[in-house]
């Protein structure tokens, strides 16, 4: 017999907390005990005959289980019983639909250098995949939290909801590429699916591709002719523009100013290299609009933004990363009205693109449509269960609206999100501060102001620390240190005026001539800065 891990007793322990069964436990066997004691008592001096007293206690024992399952797949407290708000997000399909989680493969190469070139492969076939209307395919960071081979294929598929596994490796040595790929039936661990390839790295487009087609034969009955001509994994042909264009993106995903630099680096390189590269554009783009987000809202970024993203579309107009990106450019230009036009058409083109739901969302909030921004970010955490980010600024507004059941009830579930985010992204400042907020919220403020330490400890020149930290001391109610760092996240970065006046978290420091000094400043900066963006 298999020994349980310490890691599954620990996943069930926490659980057991996080869903409340302890105390169901506790109560019940209080209320059984004294149903049972009155029974005794009353039911001889009543009259009735013994097979009463032996009725309630076989109710008593058999509603226990009943107990324990509606405790851990409903929220059970004096308010009533309403579903476990965790207990959908992370299972995809509950019908016959195919589904699918594509994991990232492990590196098998000389020097372990090559975790990048490993993931992107992955990740090609996974958007490859996500064209395929009729399969269902687990997000990129919900199945990417599994390392290759750190767990076992079953509890994967219990955990994410899916039917079927992909998993694989990759060992790349000079210009030699062998590919392994097996595709498993979650439900026992059988392979449906298996194939190696051993090519030169040339050849990895058409790996990728060759593997997305066989998966998705495997999976459905019939595809499409449109469908089949979808089942493509990249749009450059050329593997050096490739790696640039997948190191970029590794960097970009870092989120801080410098790993920002080197991925717009690693993306000028790759459209150096091929300039029909659409995703490399569209990449460029988006570290031009980052930086005008999160560092220096300066003229040119802005310009650089909106020329990139538009020679993306060009190059590649069914794309929905490029409408995405082009989108991001737009908001950053305060072209608020253009960009929501490109995100309705990335998602039009791509329903479970997270990006496209995420900043759609954030320009609803540049422009005080806050309801449509909680709508937009809860539908960003469906695409992406496994996101943080979108749970955590939705409760910031929730809380913000007076709606602070809600944000309760979604907290208790975001941070069970970050939770397992941070087990395997420990340095991630971002969790770390939108985490603290959403801890304040469930009352546990010495944990929250923890974790804004912390934060500050990871990243302590970073403009978006600051800046949520600010929020999260406002709603404590401690001002004056609050200013402060607003003060610093202004010195040293971006941050935009229209999110500070949205943002109810500062609601508090209105009235402040600190505060309203502080917003006028980002407005006349702003204004010194801005250009128009010509279509």
């Amino acid at each position: 017999m298999k020994k349980p891990s310490s890691h599954s007793w620990s996943w069930l322990s926490t659980e057991l907390i996080r869903r409340k069964v302890y105390p169901v436990i506790a109560a019940y066997a209080v209320v059984g005990f004294i149903l049972l004691q009155i029974g005794e008592i009353t039911f001889g001096p009543l009259g009735l005959p013994d097979w009463v007293m032996v009725a309630l206690i076989a109710l008593v024992v058999t509603g226990f289980p009943v107990a324990i399952v509606l405790a851990w797949a409903f929220d059970i407290s004096p308010a009533g019983i309403r579903r476990d708000a965790s207990t959908p997000d992370f299972a995809l399909t509950t019908n016959n639909a195919p589904s699918i989680a594509v994991l990232p493969f492990a590196d098998m190469s000389p020097e372990k250098d090559q975790g990048y070139f490993c993931e992107g492969v992955a990740e090609e076939i996974l958007n490859a995949l996500t064209k395929i209307r009729q399969l269902n395919v687990a997000a990129r960071s919900s199945s990417f939290q599994y390392q290759a081979g750190a767990a076992d294929v079953r509890r994967i598929g219990k955990e994410l909801g899916v039917k079927t596994i992909l998993e694989g490796s990759v060992r790349k040595s000079d210009n030699r590429l062998r590919v392994t790929a097996q595709l498993v039936k979650a439900s026992d661990g059988y392979h449906l699916w298996s194939k190696s390839f051993d090519e030169e790295t040339k050849d990895v487009f058409a790996i990728q591709d060759d593997i997305a087609t066989c998966i998705a034969e495997s999976l459905l009955e019939t595809l499409t002719p449109s469908e089949q001509s979808s089942i493509s994994t990249t749009s450059t042909k050329d593997v050096t523009a490739y790696e640039y264009y997948l190191r970029g993106r590794q960097f970009f995903k870092r989120f801080r100013k410098t790993d920002i630099e080197h991925a717009r680096q690693m993306f000028n390189q790759a459209i150096e290299i091929d300039p029909e590269f659409a995703l490399a554009w569209a990449g460029y783009a988006d570290c031009f609009s980052f930086l005008v987000m999160y560092v220096d809202p300066q003229a040119n970024y802005r310009a650089e933004a909106a020329d990139a993203s538009k020679r993306a579309l060009e190059l590649s107009p069914d794309l929905a990363e490029a409408h995405a990106s082009r989108g991001l450019a737009l908001l950053v230009c305060e072209d608020f009205e253009s960009a929501e036009s490109e995100f309705k058409t990335a998602i039009e083109l791509n329903p479970s693109l997270f990006e496209a739901y995420y900043y759609y969302a954030r320009t609803q909030f540049h422009r005080g449509n806050i309801e449509s921004a909680a709508e937009l970010f809860q539908q960003a955490a469906k695409a992406d269960p496994a996101d943080y980010q979108s749970r955590c600024l939705r409760i910031q507004i929730l809380r913000g609206i007076g709606r602070l059941d809600d944000a309760v009830l979604e907290a208790r579930e975001a941070v069970a999100v970050i939770n397992k985010h941070l087990e395997w992204h420990p340095d991630d400042a971002r969790a770390y501060h939108l985490g603290a907020g959403t801890l304040i919220v469930l009352g546990d403020v010495d944990k929250g102001k923890r974790w804004l330490r912390r934060a500050i400890e990871i990243a302590p020149d970073d403009p978006v620390v600051f800046y949520n930290v600010a929020c999260n001391l406002a709603t404590l109610g401690e001002d004056e240190e609050a200013l402060e760092y607003l003060e610093r996240a202004v010195e040293i970065g971006a941050v935009s005026s229209a999110w500070m006046r949205n943002d109810e978290d500062l609601a508090r420091l209105r009235g402040n001539t600190r505060y309203t000094d502080l917003l006028h400043h980002v407005e006349e900066t702003e204004r010194a800065t801005s250009s128009t963006v010509e279509e």
